[in-house]
C-alpha cells in the first residue's frame, strides 16, 4: 500500500561472500543521495471475489523475487538499469489495487503477473518516484483491506517464513509491501546455490504473524529484519517482518 524504505540488522556471515552484493547493508549510506525509484505492485481485488489476505501477501512476496530474477532484470536486460538504479537507492515498493478494466489496462504495461491460490499480483519494473505511468498512477492505494475467510494453517516445515510483527496493525497493502521487502532481504543474503534452489521451487514461502512471545527472539536472532521508514501507518524504525529462510537460520 505504501512507499517503503527497507533496512535490516547488519549480519556478519561466516563466509564473507554471502550477501556481499546486498544493497540493504546499513553501511551503504550513499544510496540516500541517489535518485529515488519505486517498485510498483498491483493486486487484483474484484468486489465479488477478493483474494484472501495471506495468499495476497505471499503472492506479493513471490512477485518481487520473480521480478528480480527475470532475465530482463539482470545483465543487459531491458529492465536491468532500472532495477540497478532502484537498488542503489532506497528500496521502495508501493502496492495499489485494481479491478475490471483497470486491471486489464495494467496488464498491457511491461511487467509480470504472479498467481497465488486465489490472488493475482502484477509487478512492474521500477519507475522514478515521481514518474509513474498514468495507467498505474490513477490506481487507488487505499482499499486494500483483506481478510482470511478461514483460519490460516501453520507454515509447512522447511518452508521460508516471513514473520509479521504481531504488535503492528498494518493494512493488507502495507503488509504486502513489507513481505516483499523481507523476501528481498532474504534473497540478498543467500548464496548462489541457495538462490537457485529457491527459484527452482517457484519461490515457495509462507507469510505468518509471529506469536507475541516469539517476536523478541525472532527480531533479535540475526535473521534479516525489515525496518520501516515510517512514511505511512506505523512509526519510523518499526520492525515489521523477519525473513526466516532455513538456509539463513542454519548459519546463525
Amino acid at each position: 500500500m505504501s512507499t517503503e524504505d527497507t533496512r535490516h540488522n547488519t549480519l556478519v556471515p561466516a563466509v564473507p561472500a554471502v550477501g556481499s552484493d546486498s544493497p540493504f547493508r546499513q553501511e551503504r549510506i550513499a544510496r540516500d543521495d541517489a535518485p529515488q525509484y519505486v517498485l510498483p505492485l498491483v493486486v487484483r481485488i474484484e468486489k465479488a471475489e477478493p483474494p484472501a489476505r495471506t495468499d495476497a501477501l505471499e503472492t506479493a512476496a513471490r512477485a518481487v523475487l520473480v521480478l528480480l530474477t527475470d532475465e530482463r532484470s539482470t545483465g543487459e536486460g531491458e529492465w536491468a538499469a532500472a532495477v540497478r538504479d532502484w537498488q542503489d537507492a532506497r528500496i521502495r515498493k508501493v502496492v495499489r489495487r485494481a479491478r475490471g478494466a483497470e486491471w486489464r489496462k495494467a496488464g498491457t504495461l511491461p511487467g509480470l503477473t504472479v498467481h497465488g491460490a486465489d490472488s493475482e499480483v502484477r509487478v512492474f519494473p521500477p519507475v522514478p518516484l515521481d514518474g509513474w505511468p498514468k495507467e498505474l498512477a490513477k490506481l487507488q492505494v487505499s482499499g486494500t483491506d483483506l481478510d482470511d475467510p478461514e483460519p490460516v494453517a501453520p507454515a509447512e516445515a522447511g518452508l521460508p517464513v516471513l514473520w509479521l510483527n504481531p504488535g503492528l496493525d498494518m493494512s493488507a497493502g502495507k503488509a504486502m509491501a513489507q513481505a516483499g521487502h523481507a523476501a528481498q532481504l532474504a534473497w540478498w543474503e543467500l548464496t548462489g546455490p541457495e538462490r537457485a534452489a529457491w527459484r527452482e521451487s517457484g519461490f515457495r514461502l509462507a507469510v505468518r504473524t509471529a506469536a507475541r512471545e516469539r517476536w523478541a527472539e525472532l527480531s533479535g536472532s540475526g535473521l534479516p529484519v525489515v525496518r520501516d521508514a515510517g512514511f505511512t501507518e506505523i512509526a519510523p524504525g518499526s520492525c515489521t517482518v523477519v525473513a526466516d529462510h532455513p538456509a539463513l537460520r542454519a548459519r546463525l
